[in-house]
This record gives C-alpha cells, structure tokens and sequence, in this order.
C-alpha cells in the first residue's frame, strides 16, 4: 500500500493559548472551512467536535488534546487541540512532543497572558516552530499592535505581521495582506469566501511601511534574496514567503495573522498560513534515538527501520485501549508485530485507527511522520518506544509535571473498592500527572494531581466512567524540606546477637544547593575505609531517609549529600547495616542543618475590574499573598501576586463572591519558599495529631 499524500504536504500541528484565548473555536472553524464537519459546534453550547468528554462540554473548557486530520489546499493537516488550562498542561507537553508546528492562539483583548508564556516556553523546549493567530479582533479593547509588542517583550521572540486589520473592534470587517498587498474583506457568514480589492488609500501609507518590515524580514533568512534586497530589487510574493517560511523554519521569527474565529474572519488566511510556513516532517531535524550507547538518526523514510513513540493512553468505550502513536521512521501496519523497546518485550497491531476527537476511521497501513492510535498495544504506555527487534532504538521519554496537590479518597462502600483499584489504575494510564499511592499509616489512598480541577475532574470521571464513589478527604499541599546551612553526622549502627552481627560506620556532610538542583550523593571515600560495595547501600539509606524529612516528615530536596569517611568490620559489615548508618547519619546532618519547611508558592493573576482592585488586593493578602504588579488594561485592571498554594483552596468561588462574577483568575505553580514559623508549627501540630496536612 502507498500512502495517499507525499510527505512533504503533510503537516502535523497543533493549536496551544491560555484559557479562553478561543484556541477550541478556532479548531471548530478549521474543521468546518476543510470539510472535515459540516455544522459548527460551539464551547459555549457544549457542542464543540473537539471537546467530547461530558466534563469539557459542561464546563466549556478543553481538559483532553484531541486528534483530528484534514486537508487544505492538497495537504494532510494533522492536528491537536490542547487545553489552555494550567491543570492539564502534561497534555500539551506530550502533544508538543510528538507536533511538527504549531498555531499560538492570542486574544486580542488579553495578549500574552499567563499560561501563553507557559506553553510558549514549553514550546522553545521542543524546538518547535510556530505561527501566532491573535483572535477576537472584534472585541471592545483588541490592539493588534499590543499584542506584538507584549510577544516581543514577555516571550522574547521575533513577530513579523502579515497582515494589518480592516476596521476596529466591532467594525472589524477584514485584513490588508502584507504580502499580496490587497485587502481582504469577510462578511461573516460560515463558509463564504472573502472578497479582494485594493488596499484603502488612508491606510496605504501604513501597509507600505510594514510591508518594508516584512520583506526585509523575508530577506535576512536567505543570502540571495538579501542581496536582491540591498541591490533594491523587488522580491516576489512567492519569494517573500519562501524567506519567511525559512526563518520560522529556522525559530528565528513568528509569521502573525488576525481574525474573529467566532465571526467566521480570517480562518481561510490562518489555514493557507500553516500550509506556507510550518513544517511537514521532512522539514525539520529528524528524529534521534539511543541504540545501545549511540545516539542515532531516524529519518522520516517509509522503508526505514520502525521508530515510533506511544505519546498517550485513553480507554474508549467502544474500542477499548488506544495508544496514540507518532511515526518517525518506518511504517506500521494491521498484524504487524513490533518491540516495545522501553519495556522489553513484543506487542502486536490488532487495528489502526485514524482519530477524528472521538471518531474513528480504520486504516490498513500508517507510515512515518503520521500520527495514528494503535488497538491491541496492551503492555505499552505513554512515553514507550515502538521500534524494529533488528534496530531497537530508544526515543527521549516525555517529561511529566510533578503533582502539586493531593487528597486523600477512600471507596464509599466495600462494593467500590474494586471498581476504585480498576478505575484508578486506567486513569493513572492515561494520565502521567497524575499520581497514586498508598498511605502507610492510614491506609488511604493519596492521589496527586495538578490543582484542584485536575482532581475534580478525576473523581468525577471515577463516578461516571466506573460507577465508583469515594468519600475525599482534605487537599494535601506537597510541601517541601530544605536546608539552611552546612551539616556533618557520624552515625554507627551497630547490633550483635549470637551468631553474625551488623556493623556499619558513615560520616557524611550535607550542604542545601540551589532551587531544583534536587538531592546529589557524592562519595569522597579514600583509602578503602568503606568498602566500595557498601557505598551504594549508603546512597540507597540516604535517598530513602530524604523522602520523610525531620521537619514533618516531607521530602529533603536540593541537598548535597559527601559520605566523608567511616569504617567497617570484616565480619559483621553488611549492605542492609551500612543501609542503616547511611540513613541515619542523614537524619541526625538534617537536624543539625537548620532543616526548613518550604512551601509551594503559586503565580496568580486576576483580571478584575478597576471597582474591585481594593477588596481582590485585600483577599489575597489575607491569604499570605504578596502582589508582585499592577496593570492597566483598557477598563481592567490585571493584579499579580505570588500566594501560597495551601492559602488558594476556593479561591475561585471567594473571587465570584467578591467581585460579582465579574473577574477571573490563572494559577500556575512558580517556585517553593521557606514557610513561616507559624505555618511550620500548625503542620507539624497536624502531624503529631494524626490529622492529614
């Protein structure tokens, strides 16, 4: 079987902005403009074809990227639509992972708001290029040039504008085209097409000094054109955009267009922007991997050696267990036995699927650079690689957010709890922020998530999805245990019975290092006073006293840990008693270190008002909180603070209360911060009464 459209005119993309930028709009009118769905669904009915699950379609935000393929103009478009919110970000880091491209969704109104930095830096992390599309250019308040500047200054980043808008606000009607140099005029209706004519006279001069801007742009990517340039030749359109499309190649600029997604403007000229400046697969680096110690090449040939990555799990109810994975060499087909290399041992291929959100087409063969979801891979999870037994290379995993807070949950009745045990352990396969485990004192379930959405969103789909009810128990803040100074311990473990004793001998120094430097063992043993054999047994005591601080029994982070010196017995020396001693001169270092108790602390911003400024600024600082600015936006004002996350639980409904429903907030987590004193004697009360922190 060949496959259906060459690999240069296939783009794999996918759609990333803060909350409510429109980026699921946007998508919904993508898919409507390519044939891809013939009625528009919208988020606020609950009827958008890319949020499917019954979470997102009542609370009108995308929780879950969601898969779909279409065509423009001749070319396979893959695309992913990612959630906006914070809470969900693994799922843009996974989706960035396997995306050739990207579309950065802008308000018009909001710019570049909090978690568009995020994405974006995750973004930078993956190499990827991008396109901005600055959206709701019809609403009271866009400023096109606002948003540039705020991407010049908050992402650090080159935006070249293609296009200038026609009309303001709610007279926004079209765009002047930079490089054909003609204005486009939309009128609103879904599916029409726009009219062309000339750019209006009292914007020419305007257009002119742009379109300078942008050639010269075009120019810098590419010798020859930039000679033409400075001989003052005039560049084509064809080969403007072809300097363009080499810079973004290259990250060295970001093309912007405009539009109202929601009124039906500029989707065509967004469409025609991905076709022309992002990537297809044979445009990019490719793909390497470690075979054995060597790092290795997997270019996108269809006759090449299989290399693939499962990137995410989900279980459909109809078809059952789906791994979504994306080729980077190779091909895959039905019946196809294929090395799970991360695991170790052989899966087969029962169906492939091409994904429309939670749609399903069937396909017989998928070859590289596709994106595909796989049935029968029963043993394979998210981050695995799927390669060929005669070349078994390995592909970088995908990075995973570390849980910032958990809660305790318990089935409700002996009927739940093995519906708990099944439902949790899918769910854990779907999602790698998410994470579980078994309290040992009380013998409750502690599940971590990223922010109470997250969590809210798991118990709701363990109730649906499972039949399964859980009692929960109180948000537990992840807190930290930190250092304020050097330390140094001797500990010696010494037991003797009748027959063989234990006999183990450490001395360590411990010192605090920077912020996520985490812990660092380091053995400084000269002269055999340790046996080299023992030393990791040390290590191991020390890792494992580190998880269960002095403090409050949370885990000892950014530390450097010297085992220093120590001694042993022929007989008696053992691993399991250098265990020992390891982990308890660690424990006595700790105390003598001036241990700290540190907190998670989250960046927040709330969009409010300016009648409310005062009694948001009061509400946060009653939560600890410490505004860190202050900003004038049009009638809104925009306040930053840092605030403790264990000071943050029901924020959101304390805002609504305050100020009328009428401001919103974002949350991310920033950084840990000792905690004051009285913090650290009410956790440390909690502990010693038994009560969840």
């Amino acid at each position: 079987m060949a496959r259906l459209v060459a690999l240069n005119k296939v783009r794999n993309i996918g759609f990333m902005a803060h909350i409510d930028a429109g980026k699921t709009t946007t998508t919904e009118r993508v898919l409507f403009y390519t044939g891809v769905s013939h009625r528009i669904g919208e988020v606020h009915d609950g009827q958008a074809t890319m949020d499917y699950m019954v979470q997102e379609q009542e609370r009108g935000i995308t929780i879950t990227s969601a898969a779909t393929t279409c065509f423009w103009k001749g070319r396979r478009v893959n695309i992913i639509d990612t959630p906006g919110h914070v809470d969900f970000t693994v799922e843009v880091e996974r989706s960035l992972r396997v995306l050739d491209g990207v579309v950065a969704v802008f308000c018009a109104v909001g710019g570049v708001e909090p978690q568009s930095e995020a994405v974006w830096r995750q973004a930078d992390k993956h190499l990827v290029p991008r396109i901005a599309f600055v959206n709701k250019m019809d609403r009271t308040g866009a400023d096109l040039d606002r948003v540039v500047r705020m991407m010049k200054e908050r992402l650090g980043c080159r935006p070249v504008l293609l296009q200038l808008p026609l009309g303001k606000e709610e007279g926004f009607d079209g765009v002047i085209d930079l490089v054909n140099m003609q204005a486009v005029y939309y009128d609103g209706q879904p599916g029409s097409e726009p009219t062309l004519g000339p750019v209006p006279k009292d914007q020419l001069v305007q257009a002119e000094a742009m379109r300078v801007a942008l050639v010269e742009a075009a120019a810098e990517n590419d010798e020859s054109l930039l000679d033409r340039y400075l001989a003052g030749e005039e560049l084509s359109p064809a080969e403007i955009m072809a300097g363009l499309r080499a810079g973004t190649l290259a990250l060295e600029l970001v093309p912007v267009v405009c539009g109202s997604a929601f009124k039906n403007k500029g989707i065509q000229q967004l469409l025609d922007a991905v076709i022309d400046y992002l990537p297809s697969p044979l445009d990019i680096p490719p793909m390497k991997g470690l075979l054995g110690e060597k790092e290795v090449p997997c270019p996108p040939e269809d006759d090449g050696p299989l290399a693939a990555l499962a990137f995410k799990i989900i279980n459909d109810p109809f078809v059952g267990h789906l791994t979504f994975v994306r080729l980077y060499s190779g091909r895959l087909a039905t019946g196809q036995q294929v090395l799970n290399v991360t695991k170790g041992h052989k899966e087969r291929i029962g169906r492939l699927l091409k994904m429309h959100a939670n749609q399903r087409e069937e396909v017989k063969e998928v070859f590289s650079g596709d994106i595909v979801a796989a049935v029968g891979l029963r043993k394979t999870g998210s981050s695995d690689t799927l390669a060929d037994s005669s070349r078994p290379v390995i592909l970088k995993a995908i990075e995973a957010p570390k849980p910032v807070i958990s809660i305790a949950i318990e089935p409700a009745g002996r009927e739940d709890q093995d519906r708990l045990g099944r439902g949790l352990s899918r769910l854990l396969d779907e999602d790698p922020s998410l994470q579980a485990r078994t309290d040992e004192e009380t013998g409750q379930t502690i599940l971590s998530g990223m922010g109470e959405l997250h969590l809210e969103i798991i118990l709701d789909r363990l109730r649906r999805e499972f039949n399964t009810k859980v009692n929960m128990g109180p948000p537990q803040v992840a807190y930290r245990e930190g250092l304020s100074k050097p330390a140094r311990a001797e500990a010696r473990y010494v037991r003797q019975s009748g027959g063989r004793g234990q006999y183990g001998h450490v001395v360590m120094e411990i010192s605090p290092l920077t912020r996520d430097s985490g812990l660092v063992f380091e053995s400084r043993i000269v002269g055999g006073v340790i046996p080299k054999e023992f030393i990791p047994a040390v290590e191991k005591g020390v890792r494992e006293a580190a998880l269960k601080g002095t403090v409050a029994g949370f885990p000892v982070v950014d530390c450097q840990v010297d085992l220093v010196d120590g001694s042993f017995h022929q007989v008696d020396s053992s691993e399991l008693a250098f265990k020992v001693a390891g982990s308890m001169a660690f424990k006595e270092a700790c105390r003598k270190a001036g241990p700290l108790l540190l907190e998670p602390i989250m960046a927040v911003e709330v969009v409010c008002p300016e009648d409310f400024v005062g009694a948001v600024i009061g509400d946060l600082t009653s939560r600890r909180g410490r505004v860190t600015n202050l900003e004038t936006r049009g009638t809104t004002q925009i306040i930053n603070a840092d605030t403790p996350l264990a000071n943050m639980f029901g924020y959101s409904t304390d805002l609504r209360s305050a100020t009328q429903g009428r401001a919103t907030y974002s949350m991310h987590f920033s950084h840990y911060d000792p905690a004051p004193a009285m913090v650290v004697e009410e956790i440390v009360g909690r502990g010693r009464s038994g009560d969840k922190v």
